[in-house]
């Protein structure tokens, strides 16, 4: 049998091979995956088969066993390395390894959001932050206590809003909820 001709009975068994390789991986576009490895395999070892013997069995052989190698190494891949497409900021959190770099891109994050805010709610959150008083800051602002209360609010609601990337999704203390 020449090469073209058993090319052609391979080809003739493609649909056959992809009902049985969506037995083996419930999925329409790992089983094109799988049965295109069996062909490929089939057309690149064709002077290992036999001529006289059941095609169809060999390539469901191959299949077979291209489906096991494959998922045995991606168990062992998987079992050494957690793959992510992205790595967000927020996950860095969780990293094994920590550094100053880190750190400072936190930081920087901080001091941009900090310098977004409005001047209004900037100086009463700052002074609150630097431990003063809200009537010390009424004061300093002349501006009534109520006032500065809603501005320190206000700048820590943007701030949060600014800083969203770094929300982890980690459960708050019942403490501060209440805020």
């Amino acid at each position: 049998m020449t090469k073209i001709e058993f090319n052609t009975m391979v080809m003739h068994q493609a649909s056959s091979l992809r009902m049985y390789a969506l037995h083996f991986t419930h999925d329409a576009d790992d089983a094109n995956d799988l049965v295109q490895d069996t062909l490929l395999k089939a057309i690149t070892y064709y002077n290992k088969f036999k001529e006289g013997t059941n095609l169809k069995g060999w390539l469901y052989t191959i299949m077979k066993n291209t489906f096991i190698n494959n998922y045995r190494r991606f168990v062992k891949i998987s079992s050494f390395v957690t793959k992510s497409d992205e790595i967000s900021s927020a996950n860095l959190v969780f990293s094994s390894t920590k550094n100053q770099g880190e750190s400072k891109f936190i930081m920087d994050d901080i001091k941009n959001a900090l310098g977004k805010l409005p001047e209004e709610y900037y100086i009463p959150f700052s002074m609150y932050f630097e431990g003063h008083k809200y009537h010390e800051i009424a004061d300093y602002l002349a501006i009534p206590i109520g006032t500065v209360k809603t501005r320190i609010h206000v700048a820590r609601k943007l701030l949060k809003k600014s800083l969203k990337p770094y929300d982890n999704g980690v459960k708050k203390p019942i403490y501060a909820e209440a805020e």
